[in-house]
């Protein structure tokens, strides 16, 4: 009866063979860091529309109610990208986060999302150079913001630059609007708000 044995040699390149094999055929889990701004501006303009709808804003003594409700506002300049999340309780276009406590925070870091923390933060965070909104949802010409009412339907008013004085269904989006990340070298991506739902994807340039 023969006895089989293996060298310490074989055994070593064995092992070096099963490695090699498993790291090719290892599916990649990184993400870049276009994919990871994209998914969280997404994931954010989501959660405005859901507290929205559990924070109906709805006031028949007050005409401009609508400025209250909950959006999502991003500035792009030449020098930063950022966003952040509020409702304009007191009409003033600002997010007061200490008198009225306007500021949304977030529901996994705890990070307040006014536009001052790292999250929110896109150009030092992710590489984002710019933010651009598609004609049909830019508000007065100016703005790069959207609201949701307590029904999720997203609009696309402005309450920072110009905000509407009456009728705010004439801000009522009824395309998509495409907001573009644009990454400094990883190319684009283009986050879809369906009109009516509020439904969000993503698509990469």
């Amino acid at each position: 009866m023969k006895r089989f044995a293996f060298t310490m040699l074989e055994l070593v390149f064995v092992i070096i063979v099963i490695g090699i094999l498993s790291v090719l055929a290892m599916p990649s889990f990184t993400s870049n860091s276009l994919q990871k701004a994209a998914e969280q501006v997404a994931g954010h303009i989501q959660y405005t529309q859901h507290l929205a709808m559990i924070d109906d804003k709805f006031d028949p003594l007050d005409q401009l109610w609508f400025r209250e409700n909950w959006q999502i506002e991003f500035v792009s300049t030449a020098s930063n990208v950022w966003y952040k999340i509020y409702c304009d309780t007191d009409h003033n276009g600002n997010s007061d986060s200490v008198t009225h406590k306007e500021v949304a925070t977030d529901p996994l870091s705890g990070d307040s999302l006014d536009g001052n923390s790292d999250i929110t933060d896109l150009k030092k965070e992710y590489s984002i150079v710019s933010v651009t909104f598609s004609a049909n949802c830019k508000g007065n010409g100016t703005g790069k913001e959207l609201s949701f009412n307590a029904l999720g339907r997203p609009y696309f008013y402005i309450t920072s630059a110009n905000p509407p004085i009456t009728n705010m269904n004439q801000y009522l989006l009824t395309s998509d609007c495409n907001i573009t990340l644009v990454h400094e070298n990883e190319g684009n991506a283009t986050i879809i708000v369906r009109p009516e739902t509020g439904y969000v994807s993503v698509v990469y340039n």
